[in-house]
């Protein structure tokens, strides 16, 4: 399996003043990721990596001494039901702050929301930072030096004064509720060839649970996991998803997101889709129709149809595809087309960026 490599983080240095818990937590904490949630695996992988790259030897700090905080300090418990050492409710929500954190971090080196292909259907314009003031516009939001030079020009100095008609006012961002469905491909694509795309996806849907929840209380969110079959996912088992060898039934998830959204009664209504492959499964007369090998136009045509039903129910879906196969094109722009919406084709180390500051974009409107 390929991981994917970033810039090194002066928190792991030995020279670092963070503390040797936390240094060791930092990787524990990419580790859990990718075992998703396998506490045995992910301590066995951290034993590996200690051998390896000596990360206690300048420490008077051992594996022993780590485990026993994580214990001590309620990140990890034995579990009598499955009878193993499991991660608590604690560590649960410290990897959705971890996750927030990580791709906040990456989203103040760049702008990803500039990468749009060249399929996105309804796009955002953006307006001029100021406009004359209008009748029950907030004076708070006065443009002031606009506003003098304004009544400089209109008036003259040396009958200097403001009228209505000069004053200028910033303009502002109205936010409105938003019903957000989160659908997550668990198809065995997503780690084929060796590539784990299945952790890029959970950290995303770990960092805009966890935004949702803090930072926008009125909003909905919805977690879909899709694969042979479909299921609604808690935000408490996101850490613990896993692919399995299923076909991919996108027709199937959709379905599902819009039946989501209907019981919403959020003014605006969306469907995030981050997805590898090609729908290739769907339910036809109560049995699952499968096809491996190529885009089966009974299959598409069933997901453009639901991608048109959510376009004149209002539900806009944005597909971000996290492959870079020339063959999906022609099916996500059918798919962007039937619906008007958005599609990115986005690379495993920029997926969290792009999800993050649409969501945060669509929630705003220019008033």
């Amino acid at each position: 399996m390929r991981f994917l490599y970033q810039q090194w983080d002066e928190r792991f240095s030995k020279n670092s003043e963070t503390s040797p818990f936390d240094k060791l937590f930092e990787i524990f904490k990419q580790l859990l990721y990718i075992s998703n949630g396998d506490v045995a695996q992910a301590l066995k992988w951290l034993t590996e990596l200690d051998k390896e790259y000596k990360l206690t030897k300048d420490m008077d700090y051992g594996l022993s001494d780590f485990i026993k905080d994580l214990e001590d300090k309620n990140y990890i418990k034995y579990d009598k039901d499955s009878v193993q050492v499991v991660i608590t409710r604690k560590t649960e929500r410290h990897l959705r702050t971890s996750a927030l954190d990580e791709i906040f971090k990456s989203l103040r080196k760049g702008n990803p929301g500039s990468h749009k292909t060249v399929f996105e259907g309804k796009g955002l314009e953006r307006e001029p930072e100021t406009r004359m003031w209008q009748f029950g516009d907030n004076f708070n939001q006065m443009d002031q030096t606009g506003t003098l030079l304004n009544a400089l020009k209109n008036h003259g100095p040396d009958s200097f004064r403001i009228t209505e008609d000069d004053v200028q006012v910033h303009d502002t961002d109205h936010h409105a509720s938003v019903a957000t469905v989160l659908m997550i491909d668990l198809s065995h694509s997503m780690i084929l060839y060796g590539e784990d795309r299945i952790t890029p996806a959970k950290k995303v849907a770990m960092a805009l649970s966890e935004l949702i929840l803090n930072g926008y209380a009125k909003d909905s969110l919805d977690i879909i996991a899709f694969g042979n079959d479909v299921w609604p996912v808690s935000i408490d088992e996101l850490p613990y998803l896993k692919v399995g060898p299923f076909h991919t039934n996108t027709h199937a998830g959709l379905q599902l997101a819009r039946h989501t959204l209907q019981r919403r009664k959020h003014s605006n209504k969306q469907i995030f889709m981050i997805t590898d492959g090609k729908p290739s499964a769907m339910y036809e007369n109560g049995r699952l129709y499968k096809n491996s090998f190529g885009l089966d136009r009974k299959i598409v045509n069933k997901v453009l149809d639901e991608g048109v039903k959510c376009r004149r129910e209002k539900i806009t879906i944005t597909t971000f595809m996290i492959a870079q196969d020339p063959y999906l094109q022609n099916f996500v722009r059918e798919l962007t087309e039937a619906n008007k919406g958005r599609a990115y084709f986005a690379g495993l180390d920029n997926l969290g960026g792009y999800v993050l500051e649409d969501y945060v974009r669509n929630r705003k409107k220019r008033v």
